[in-house]
Parts: C-alpha cells; sequence; structure tokens
C-alpha cells in the first residue's frame, strides 16, 4: 500500500495554487499521486529530468489517480481511508481544474469524511467546470445529503449553467424531497431555468403534464389535485 500514496509530481511545490478559501476551512492539507511511466518517445532519463523541472501533465496526474483508486478500492477500509485523506490534499494543491475535477469523480466513489468533504468543498471551487463536476459527484452520491447540497447550488451560484447543471443533476436523482427547490425554479424570471425545473420535475416525480410551465406551476400549488391526462395531440394544439 505504500506504493499507492506516492506525490503525484516532483515539482508540486512549485506550482501557481488557485485561491480557495472554503477549501482551507473544510479541508486539511495532504498530498497524494503517482509517477507516470516515460513517454514512448523519450528515453526515462529525459523525461525524470523533465519531471522534475516541470512535474507531471494534467493527462499524467489523471491517470495515476485512477490507478491509484483501482488500488485503494481493492484495498482493505483503512488503505481506503489513507487514500482519501491524501486526495483532500492533492485538491487543494491541483492547479488544473481537469484534474480536480476528476479527483471529485474519484472521491464520489468512496464512502468516508474525507471523500465527503472534498465532494463538498468542489461545489464552491473557482472553477465552473469543477463545480458542474461535483454536481455530478453528489448525484453519485445520493441521498438527502445531495438534494441539499444541489439545493444550496442552484440558488447560489452565479453562474447560470452551473445552476442549471445543478437543477438537470437534482431531476437525475429522482428524490422525492427535491420538489420543493423545483417548485421553486418554476417562479425563476429565466426561461431556460423554468424548463429545465419542468425536466427535472419530470424525472423526480414520474409525472408528464407536458412542458407548459404554468401547468406544472398548478401541480406544484397542489399536486395531489386531479389532473386530465396529457397527450401529444393536446401538445400540438397549444401551439397553434
Amino acid at each position: 500500500m505504500s506504493q499507492l500514496l506516492t506525490p503525484i509530481h516532483a515539482g508540486q511545490s512549485r506550482r501557481p495554487r488557485p485561491h480557495r478559501s472554503l477549501w482551507l476551512v473544510l479541508l486539511s492539507g495532504l498530498l497524494v499521486g503517482g509517477c507516470a511511466g516515460p513517454l514512448p518517445w523519450k528515453d526515462a532519463k529525459q523525461v525524470a529530468i523533465e519531471q522534475e523541472r516541470y512535474g507531471l501533465t494534467a493527462d499524467q496526474r489523471i491517470k495515476e489517480l485512477r490507478q491509484q483508486a483501482q488500488e485503494a478500492r481493492d484495498a482493505a477500509p483503512a488503505a481506503q481511508a489513507a487514500f482519501t485523506r491524501e486526495l483532500v490534499g492533492s485538491m487543494l494543491a491541483e492547479h488544473d481544474p481537469r484534474v480536480r475535477a476528476r479527483i471529485l469523480g474519484l472521491s464520489a466513489e468512496f464512502d468516508d469524511d474525507s471523500a465527503r468533504a472534498i465532494c463538498v468543498g468542489g461545489l464552491d471551487d473557482p472553477d465552473v467546470m469543477v463545480r458542474m463536476a461535483a454536481c455530478d459527484a453528489w448525484v453519485e452520491i445520493g441521498g438527502p445529503e445531495a438534494v441539499r447540497h444541489l439545493a444550496h447550488r442552484y440558488r447560489s451560484d452565479d453562474d447560470i449553467d452551473v445552476r442549471l447543471h445543478a437543477l438537470r443533476a437534482i431531476g437525475d436523482l429522482g428524490d422525492e424531497q427535491a420538489v420543493p427547490v423545483l417548485a421553486e425554479a418554476l417562479e425563476a424570471a429565466d426561461p431556460a431555468v423554468q424548463y429545465r425545473a419542468v425536466a427535472a420535475l419530470k424525472e423526480v416525480t414520474g409525472e408528464d403534464l407536458g412542458n407548459d410551465v404554468n401547468v406544472w406551476r398548478e401541480w406544484a400549488a397542489n399536486p395531489d389535485a386531479p389532473r386530465p391526462a396529457w397527450s401529444l395531440a393536446e401538445a400540438w394544439r397549444g401551439l397553434f
């Protein structure tokens, strides 16, 4: 297991790190990683020199993380916990959003406090792609905590793409506890948010009342009221 927790890249301490104050509150720093093999067109000595000077590439770091995660999944619980603790430091130290996004995906596969801390902190990452990856991680985790975190991301994010992604993730959860936040999204001023909320409500409730936002607003106001069956013909008539 000692090979599992080797440093990710040699020049890491010299790389600029993005400022993420919330990470520093949520997580404690430990480093994780591994060493990639030589590229096919370079000899091992040249690769070692370049890795010492520049560190591993993002693709190399991602490959090593995947390999280490696989080893951790096959290991004892104590070794898994050690791996996720070191993933915390890897997330804090990593400057490339693609790698941070991959760390989030891997963290969702482990059920312990360190992995969950990474998934919580990722929702506040400065990069849009990483915040979306954090939403996907919570879909993988599921449960009431996922509904709560995704609802907060929808309500609080200043990027519309992340907000829409959070709503889609809520729909993917298929959890009826999410209905109130989706009903709230029906009242948003942005039509894109409204229609994403409609799509998510279809997933969560199993109902299909068409795509008319007003019909869904009526449903949200009184979900138990009897509704006439929606049909494709009615939808076409509504267009003319």
